[in-house]
């Protein structure tokens, strides 16, 4: 067998080897894609809490964020006082009217090697992005170093080249330590249902601001470390 073609996860498989649970603090894939809801602001928080979770100690280089018209209509435009403080100062905003041009943008930015990560939200499952503009996302982010984080709102899960797909939603948040009136550190459940390299499994997320942390949630049986399971037959570890 060629194992030169097969995904990383399957050729773990061939061999009875075990793929290794993705863990807050480990190397950044290049491209990913989080799917969430329009409604209530997940997909771009675990966006964020992602790329700043990848970010190398002192990059101080800006970051691009991308929205078509239709995520813009759902989600609204960043908030530039919520964001995280490390972001606050160097965040450049893309608007655009359709998702070709979002696509267009994303592509441009990743050519950028003074971008310390793009993120991107579109929304649904327009025919644009389709797994050959998919492709040419994960190439030119390889190519150049820079990471992606694609929000995809509202849409299906449909074939695509990102070397991580999520499915997250909001969840409830850990009571503050001092002030139990006060608002939690915000919280995701995250499934990693797609990737390159790790087994498939589900976390509760949450950032508190000092970094992000991880948890299994206890509600979940264990999926199993067997790599075949993240093959998923996928296009998208190819």
């Amino acid at each position: 067998m060629d194992m030169s073609t097969l995904p990383r996860a399957v050729e773990l498989a061939s061999f009875g080897m075990r793929a290794p649970r993705w863990s807050p603090g480990g190397p950044c894939a290049l491209h990913s894609e989080i799917f969430a809801g329009g409604r209530d602001g997940s997909g771009a928080g675990m966006a964020l809490a992602l790329a700043l979770d990848g970010l190398p100690p002192g990059d101080e280089r800006e970051v691009l964020w991308v929205q078509d018209a239709v995520s813009i209509r759902l989600t609204g435009r960043p908030y530039r006082p919520g964001l995280p403080a490390a972001l606050r100062r160097r965040l450049i905003h893309v608007a655009t009217a359709s998702c070709e041009d979002a696509l267009f943008a994303l592509e441009e930015a990743l050519r950028c090697h003074e971008l310390a990560c793009v993120i991107g939200e579109i929304a649904g499952n327009p025919r644009a992005l389709d797994f050959t503009a998919s492709r040419r996302l994960t190439l030119m982010a390889e190519k150049h170093g820079v990471p992606l984080f694609l929000v995809r709102l509202d849409a299906q899960r449909d074939l695509s080249s990102a070397r991580m797909r999520w499915q997250v939603e909001a969840a409830p948040s850990p009571a503050p330590r001092w002030n139990a009136q006060a608002p939690g550190p915000p919280a995701w459940r995250a499934e990693l249902f797609r990737s390159r390299v790790h087994a498939p499994g589900e976390w509760i997320l949450c950032d508190d601001g000092q970094g992000l942390a991880a948890e299994r949630p206890a509600d979940t049986p264990d999926h199993g470390d067997l790599a075949a399971a993240a093959g998923d037959r996928a296009l998208a570890a190819r």
